[in-house]
C-alpha cells in the first residue's frame, strides 16, 4: 500500500459515437497513468450519451459482455502504468438481462471483479428501471495493490446504508462513477440546492465512515431524444476523511482531476472519531423494514 496515493478522476464530455468515447477515455486514462496516478476512475456509462432519457429498445445494443473488449483495453493500461482502473460499463449479462456495472482492474491488469448498481432510479429523463436489473452481488470492496477500495454508482450515492456497508468491509476510498445534472428548465429555481444536496450527502459519507470519497461526473448538455435534455453539472470532487473538499473539477470543462491522498489519514480519523466503535448494532434491526408504522 502507498502511504501517499495519487488518484485520477476522468471528467469527460460524452458524444454520440461509443467507439470515439471509449477511445477518448482510454487516451485520458493513459495520460493519467503517465502522470503517476495509481487509481484511475471513469464517470458513469462513459461510452455513450446518457440514453436513459427515454425508454427505447435500440439502446440495449450499446451493452457489452464483461469481461470484454472494454475491460481488455483498460487492463492493458493498468499493466502498462501499474495503476488500478475502475470503469463504468453497460453490461449485457444475458439476453434480456442487463446491468449498470463498474469493473475493477488491479495494477497488474488482472480483473478483480465487478459491482452492479444496487439502487436504480426512475425519474423524468432518468428512466433506468427500463434498462437495468438491480445489482445482485451486494456491496463489495477489493484489496488492490494500493489499498482497499469500494465502488458504488450514482444513485447509490444518496444512500448512507450503501456507504456504511461498503465501509464496514474496510473500504478506505469510496468511488462513485456518476452521471447527474440539471433539467435546464429547473436549473434557475432548484439547481443550487440540487447540487448542494448531492455534494453534501457524499461528504457526509466520508465523515460518517472516516474514509475518502471520490465522485466522478460528466459534463455537457446531452439531448439524444431532443427536448431540453440534461445539463450534466461536472464538479467531480474528492472529499477527505473529515468531509473536507480536497480537489474539485469545473462545472463545464473536461479534465482529469488529480488528488494526493495520505492513506494513513483513514486509520487516524477512525481512531480519533470512533463512529464504528460506538455503533449500536443491537438497536438497528428496524433498518431492514420499509417503513416503521
Amino acid at each position: 500500500m502507498k502511504k501517499n496515493l495519487k488518484i485520477a478522476l476522468l471528467q469527460t464530455r460524452c458524444g454520440e459515437n461509443p467507439q470515439e468515447n471509449l477511445k477518448h477515455t482510454l487516451k485520458l486514462a493513459e495520460e493519467a497513468g503517465s502522470q503517476g496516478a495509481k487509481i484511475i476512475c471513469t464517470n458513469e456509462l462513459f461510452r455513450s450519451q446518457y440514453f436513459c432519457q427515454s425508454e427505447d429498445h435500440k439502446y440495449f445494443d450499446l451493452a457489452e459482455e464483461i469481461p470484454g473488449p472494454s475491460t481488455e483495453a483498460f487492463s492493458a493500461i493498468a499493466r502498462k502504468y501499474q495503476a488500478v482502473v475502475i470503469a463504468s460499463l453497460f453490461e449485457k449479462r444475458a439476453s434480456g438481462l442487463y446491468h449498470n456495472t463498474a469493473v475493477v482492474i488491479d495494477a497488474d491488469g488482472s480483473f478483480l471483479g465487478l459491482y452492479r448498481k444496487m439502487h436504480i432510479p426512475d425519474d423524468p429523463l432518468y428512466y433506468e428501471k427500463f434498462y437495468f436489473t438491480p445489482g445482485d452481488v451486494g456491496f463489495k470492496t477489493w484489496q488492490t495493490r494500493y489499498g482497499k477500495i469500494g465502488v458504488l454508482i450514482c444513485w447509490d450515492q444518496w444512500y448512507p446504508e450503501a456507504a456504511r456497508l461498503t465501509a464496514l468491509q474496510g473500504a478506505e476510498i469510496l468511488f462513485y462513477p456518476t452521471a447527474i445534472g440539471w433539467h435546464p428548465s429547473e436549473k434557475e429555481k432548484y439547481g443550487r440546492n440540487q447540487h448542494g444536496a448531492w455534494e453534501t450527502i457524499q461528504r457526509a459519507h466520508a465523515v460518517a465512515n472516516g474514509c475518502y470519497v471520490a465522485a466522478i461526473n460528466r459534463v455537457g448538455l446531452e439531448r439524444p431524444i431532443g427536448g431540453d435534455g440534461i445539463e450534466f453539472w461536472g464538479q467531480s470532487f474528492v472529499a477527505g476523511t473529515s468531509g473536507q473538499i480536497l480537489q474539485k473539477a469545473s462545472v463545464d470543462q473536461e479534465e482529469i482531476l488529480y488528488a494526493e491522498l495520505d492513506m494513513d489519514d483513514v486509520n487516524t480519523t477512525r481512531v480519533h472519531w470512533p463512529f464504528l466503535r460506538d455503533r449500536r448494532i443491537d438497536a438497528y434491526g428496524d433498518i431492514v423494514r420499509r417503513f416503521i408504522d
